[in-house]
């Protein structure tokens, strides 16, 4: 065999020109996937609400879940192209106008209020609610502040304007209430720093103060406190607080390997509280075992790969901090409720990304998705750093962006032979030998 022939086969098929990357292939895959488990599984969690006269029209969640997730779709498909530099430049616009909503949503007369939650703005189908547009915002303002001045993170004092922006946007959120939305933004937001590379002392004091922060917020509200003894001992209150806990185990334990078959749940029509939107994944291991939360699980994991891969090659700072915000934002959401229903962690509310029934989630997600996917395929936002001293950009630039970019910088160290490696003096062998 020729040496060519043996270097065509040593290297493999390439990808051909013009085609899109494999991370952009994954990532619409994945998300795909996702909507298309969502829009099924929706219709089967909310197919009795007709036979429990909840509503008129067994179809009525299914008809909107297809209505927002095709203009997610299309709002996808924009910022996919186009999106990625407007939305940079909009980042302290949308910051201002994300906190704006979330006050007027607290106006007597303006917010709706639901289950005891005042989260909505709206009526009929058009209900926005402002916590969801909240959380990508904060994730944008992030990686719009750190690749702007990337000496943030050099210390807790110098990240003051990001943190008080999480600070504002997660006390806004509580006092809806929700808590479950504030930790899901403030684990999102310790991810970005955590890819601009801060350092994990500094991460392990803010996350001593919030966890003070969420105790306390537990201890003063009675329902998070019902909900946190009822995630220790469910039996306790098998009636009450323990109820919800209780009914997910016993759809997962009856779904065994394969599930009960699609549209069988029992569990749904009349134990479920609200089965088509944060428990919409015990429906799942009722009807399709543990098969269908393997398979579900699976998705996630390929979302997330596709997603941190994006961030590690993503082509500018800013690319990469949004990238991984914007994936850790899905996988932490996507953790948070899967742990809730399999008894792991207390009940939050947090629905499952683009599978539990949710117009605003829907939309926000998929908008996100479509960030990715312009970073995926190379799209940059041209935003430069605030002019430093020659020092302190040195050692910004040596510690920066370990989480997402530490191949190459390995590689980096590979060539360089070191940080110790440096040219000798001429004359330097010489001496020591005459000294010899």
């Amino acid at each position: 065999m020729s040496t060519g022939a043996l270097k065509l086969a040593s290297v493999g098929p390439r990808r051909k020109a013009g085609a899109p990357p494999i991370e952009y292939s994954l990532l619409l895959t994945a998300t795909l996937c996702l909507l298309a488990f969502g829009v099924v599984m929706v219709f089967s969690a909310s197919s009795t609400t007709l036979l429990l006269g909840k509503s008129g029209d067994s179809a009525y969640y299914l008809k909107r879940t297809l209505l927002f997730g095709v203009a997610g779709l299309l709002v996808m498909r924009v910022l996919a192209k186009h999106g990625l530099r407007a939305v940079s430049t909009m980042t302290p616009l949308l910051l201002v106008a994300s906190i704006g909503l979330l006050f007027v949503v607290l106006l007597p007369g303006i917010g709706m209020r639901v289950n005891g939650a005042q989260r909505w703005i709206g009526t009929g189908y058009f209900q926005v609610q402002p916590s969801e547009i909240a959380k990508v915002t904060l994730v944008l303002y992030g990686a719009y502040m750190l690749t702007r001045r990337p000496r943030m993170v050099r210390s807790i004092g110098e990240m003051a304007p990001y943190l008080l922006g999480v600070g504002l946007v997660c006390l806004l959120v509580i006092a809806e209430p929700d808590l479950g939305t504030a930790l899901v933004a403030c684990l999102t937001a310790a991810a970005v720093l955590t890819a601009a590379g801060v350092r994990m002392r500094d991460l392990g004091l803010l996350a001593g103060v919030l966890g003070v922060i969420v105790l306390l917020a537990i201890l003063i509200e009675p329902y998070r406190m019902a909900r946190l003894t009822g995630f220790i001992d469910p039996s306790a209150d098998p009636g009450g607080a323990g109820f919800q806990a209780i009914q997910a185990k016993i759809a997962l334990g009856s779904g065994g390997v394969f599930g009960v078959g699609l549209g069988e749940s029992l569990q749904k029509a009349f134990y479920l509280p609200e089965a088509h939107t944060d428990m919409i994944a015990a429906v799942i291991g009722e009807e399709l075992g543990l098969a269908g939360i393997t398979v579900l699980v699976g998705l996630y994991g390929l979302f997330g790969y596709a997603g941190l891969r994006t961030a590690q090659r993503a082509k500018d700072r800013y690319g990469k901090l949004l990238a991984a915000g914007l994936t850790s934002l899905v996988m932490v959401q996507a953790v948070v409720n899967l742990f809730a229903v399999l008894g792991l962690a207390p009940l939050t509310g947090v629905p499952l990304p683009f599978v539990s029934y949710g117009n605003s989630s829907m939309l926000v997600m998929l908008a996100a998705v479509g960030l990715l996917l312009n970073i995926a395929s190379g799209g940059t936002a041209g935003i430069k750093a605030v002019p430093q001293s020659s020092r302190t950009s040195r050692s910004t630039r040596n510690g920066r962006l370990k989480a997402v970019d530490g191949r190459r910088s390995r590689a980096t160290s590979r060539h360089s032979g070191g940080r110790n490696s440096r040219p000798r003096r001429a004359g330097a062998g010489r001496r020591r030998r005459a000294a010899g």
